[in-house]
């Protein structure tokens, strides 16, 4: 299949609009519209086709809420590696969609898949990771795509997230998603907008 300029153009739109949504509403989203973000998941490449992502959608309040109080120490803990300025203007950022997001889903990453039989990753392990985060985007440019936002939060301790869930130790967490409408569309991320660090360039040498 050949595709055409609309096609480039479209792409090119959704991947400048995907921002990293920090201000959810709360309505819900639709079953069947989260069902397209799972496939647009199982869409993604993984390294010698090993798909070791692993998602869990979390409804538990009280899970939510032990989510919550890691965050919280978490974030105490980054504003204090600030100082004056400049922790002030770390504290009046929104770092979390916790609270608001209707949809929160807490990704893993399988660490010795039996799927792909070790293909790839003998010599470079990491690519089971970079193969979740690639589902991760998958799904962040589809909901993007169809007008829902996506947000990471990364102010989280692993290892006190992978108890919470008790999950096999052979799941290395990689992200937590939080997903729904957002209050707002930007194309310029939150960070640049704030004055917190702006976009660069990427480096791309001839060597």
């Amino acid at each position: 299949m050949e595709f055409d300029t609309s096609t480039f153009d479209a792409m090119t739109e959704v991947l400048r609009w995907r921002r990293d949504v920090r201000h959810f509403r709360t309505d819900p989203i639709p079953e069947v519209d989260l069902d397209i973000l799972k496939a647009a998941m199982d869409l993604a490449p993984s390294v010698g086709n090993a798909r070791p992502w692993r998602v869990l959608r979390v409804r538990d309040p009280k899970v939510m809420a032990e989510a919550r109080a890691i965050f919280e120490a978490c974030n105490a803990a980054a504003a204090g590696s600030y100082d004056g300025d400049q922790r002030d203007d770390y504290m009046a950022l929104k770092l979390s969609g916790l609270d608001d997001a209707p949809v929160q889903l807490c990704v893993f990453t399988e660490t010795a898949p039996e799927e792909g039989h070790g293909l790839g990753r003998a010599t470079m392990p990491e690519t089971l990771g970079q193969s979740t985060a690639m589902a991760v985007y998958s799904m962040m440019l589809t909901a993007r795509a169809m007008n829902i936002g996506a947000g990471m939060v990364s102010i989280l301790e692993p290892g006190k997230i992978e108890a919470l869930f008790e999950v096999p130790e052979t799941w290395q967490f990689s992200s937590w998603i939080c997903v729904g409408y957002p209050q707002k569309m930007d194309d310029t991320p939150l960070l640049h907008r704030s004055g917190w660090q702006e976009n660069t360039t990427t480096v791309w040498e001839d060597r």
